[in-house]
């Protein structure tokens, strides 16, 4: 059976997903040039532009069908390793960067950040098949944005921090996969917006700090760890 011959514009838009999706490494680079800078505001704002890039790259991905326009370009390899620096190698040194710990834990929780990520992308069963990561996805960006732009914590407490969420890879509990989530759907994608609106805030104000942000931060945080807990244990 032949295969289907796609027209130039399917084949460009197709392309242009793949482009898309890679543009995540520019962002991070941009990200980096600030870490440099201690420019907090500014590196968080464009790893912000690369959590909403990979937001809606797999969307697209799915609408102009890249899959089976271009059958030899794999995009989620290349979405592997834009994930990968922006939500691990980038995270990490920007927490190295940031001194949030004390200075003779600073290289350990790095190295335990970088380690215990890797660990986990080697996990088979990382996404399940109903659409949930199984233990806490790799998101140490956010662990990066909430000690520095929402709680101010002591630095030991920072530690015991890191620690957790690098166990909680392992546990096996059922996180929401909020684009794709197949229950509690609709306020999940409600709550993911109203913190990406959040997030976009506290950065504008930085280094102001208003209560009502921080609040909804924490809020929007422990609705998805409480539904990460009803979804593995109650439904």
């Amino acid at each position: 059976m032949a295969l289907k011959e796609y027209s130039l514009v399917e084949k460009s838009l197709a392309w242009s997903v793949h482009i898309f999706t890679a543009s995540g490494l520019i962002s991070g680079f941009l990200s980096i040039l600030s870490i440099i800078e201690k420019d907090w505001r500014t590196a968080m704002f464009w790893l912000f532009v690369g959590l909403v890039i990979d937001g809606v790259d797999g969307t697209l991905a799915r609408l102009f069908r890249v899959k089976n326009v271009l059958p030899k370009m794999d995009g989620k390899a290349i979405d592997t390793v834009v994930d990968f620096t922006n939500y691990v190698i980038i995270p990490a040194f920007f927490f190295y960067s940031a001194d949030l710990v004390p200075e003779s834990w600073n290289l350990i929780c790095t190295t335990i950040i970088l380690l215990a990520s890797a660990l986990y992308y080697g996990k088979e069963g990382m996404v399940s098949n109903d659409m949930y990561f199984i233990g806490f996805p790799v998101l140490w960006n956010l662990v990066v944005f909430y000690l520095i732009f929402v709680v101010q914590l002591h630095s030991v407490v920072n530690v015991g921090i890191v620690m957790f969420f690098a166990v909680l890879h392992f546990v096996p509990i059922k996180f929401a996969y909020p684009s794709r989530a197949t229950k509690f759907k609709i306020p999940t994608l409600i709550m993911a917006i109203i913190f990406l609106l959040v997030m976009v805030t506290i950065l504008y104000l930085f280094p102001e700090r208003h209560f009502i942000l921080t609040l909804s931060a924490c809020i929007c945080a422990l609705y998805f760890g409480l539904l990460a807990i009803y979804n593995t244990y109650f439904e």
